[in-house]
């Protein structure tokens, strides 16, 4: 079990003796807490219960400016907004961090508010809310950037915003590029604008699977970038209004090498929310009705992430019904 929570034996989480027990819920489905790592659970109990100090504390062992998968166990915890901003004007010294917690948690919490209802269905009040939650994520995700110039993560969740808020296209890709300048394969900075570059945002049809591509084939074997190329066919799925719109042969296959070159290969290394990376192709390669999906759920042993299930009615049903499938 170990290995199926951390990966390999030679990856920065195997040395940890302890593991989180997956819990089995409803359809067989595994739910993983605190991305599988006890130190990341520490985190999220300390930011539960409101102990900046304990936060601090359990926040050693990551880099948050550059760890999203870290700062998004933060992010998900209701009521941090209610102390974060507080703690960020007391404590000077690390006002970056809190400033960034806080960014991230509203950029959440705003969409919390908005829901995922169709625009036209979301209520005046509902969109003043999301607004108002999405400006402070703005101002605090601005200052912790320029406060800690090095850090990513501010700009992936800038990116973020600026799509709820509809900002100018300018201002969208200045935010792209300065993500792009300080890791330029950076998987999450990668998977946001192929969000972007959807119709329903304003983008043209194709746009994010030729980025997708483009980003890929300049990335290392092994790298987590095949990711994008899973997400933009996934993206592609929701646009459409064909339910088999990814049933053919030529996406089989380019989705087949991409999950080959990226996560199956031998050089794919499974860091923190590497679960998240198998779930992205495991939708993908099952809507394209690729036997390659039996090998990803192999290796998931029926842990089940949100994100991308979320676009289906029931998520886990869904994941369950996949995972049986192949």
């Amino acid at each position: 079990m170990l290995g199926k929570l951390f990966g390999r034996s030679g990856d920065r989480q195997a040395g940890n003796p302890q593991v989180l027990a997956p819990r089995r819920g409803k359809h067989g489905v595994s739910t993983l807490r605190a991305l599988g790592d006890p130190r990341v659970l520490a985190l999220v109990e300390a930011a539960d219960a409101g102990d900046w100090t304990a936060v601090k504390a359990a926040l050693a062992p990551f880099d948050l400016g550059r760890e999203q998968a870290v700062l998004g166990q933060l992010a998900v915890v209701d009521g941090v907004e209610e102390w974060i901003v507080r703690a960020a004007e007391e404590d000077k010294e690390h006002r970056a961090t809190a400033l960034l917690i806080s960014g991230a948690r509203h950029v959440h919490w705003g969409w919390e508010a908005r829901t995922s209802a169709r625009a036209v269905d979301v209520s005046r009040e509902q969109w003043q809310t999301f607004y108002e939650r999405l400006r402070t994520a703005e101002e605090h995700l601005l200052e912790a950037a320029e406060l800690r110039p090095d850090w990513i993560t501010p700009w992936r969740h800038l990116l973020t915003s600026a799509r709820g808020m509809s900002v100018d296209d300018s201002v969208k890709e200045a935010r792209l590029d300065a993500g792009l300048r300080r890791d330029p394969l950076n998987p999450d900075i990668h998977l946001e604008w192929v969000s972007q570059l959807q119709p329903r945002w304003g983008g043209e049809p194709g746009q994010a699977l030729e980025f997708a591509r483009k980003a890929f084939a300049a990335a290392p074997d092994g790298h987590r970038l095949g990711c994008v190329v899973a997400m933009a066919y996934v993206e592609e799925w929701v646009e459409s209004d064909d339910n088999n719109c990814l049933q053919h042969p030529r996406i089989r296959t380019e989705l087949r090498e991409a999950a080959e070159r990226s996560i199956l290969h031998h050089a794919y290394e499974r860091r923190l929310g590497w679960h998240g990376d198998y779930n992205m192709f495991a939708m993908a390669l099952s809507l394209a009705g690729s036997s390659k999906a039996s090998n990803v759920f192999r290796e998931l042993d029926g842990v089940f992430t949100e994100w991308p299930w979320t676009f289906m009615a029931d998520p886990q049903k869904a994941y369950a019904r996949f995972r049986k499938a192949f």
